[in-house]
């Protein structure tokens, strides 16, 4: 388990075995999730690394039938 001291600006440091083990790179943001007494911390990369995630999903958007007709 790895452990991070708060600074006084409420600034922590991510351990390196963290940032490696999940590719934590610059640029993610952190969400904090509560949880009962805890927080969960969810790493998020920038949408542009998500280009390609789902290949073959349809990207078209889909349209009312109302708003297909004007």
């Amino acid at each position: 388990m790895e452990a991070a001291t708060i600074s006084s600006k409420f600034q922590i440091v991510i351990p390196a075995a963290i940032r490696k083990k999940y590719a934590v790179k610059p640029g993610y943001k952190a969400v904090f999730i509560p949880l009962e007494k805890s927080l969960r911390v969810i790493f998020v990369p920038p949408i542009q690394e998500a280009r390609g995630l789902f290949p073959g999903l349809d990207t078209d958007p889909q349209r009312d039938e109302e708003d297909e007709l004007t």
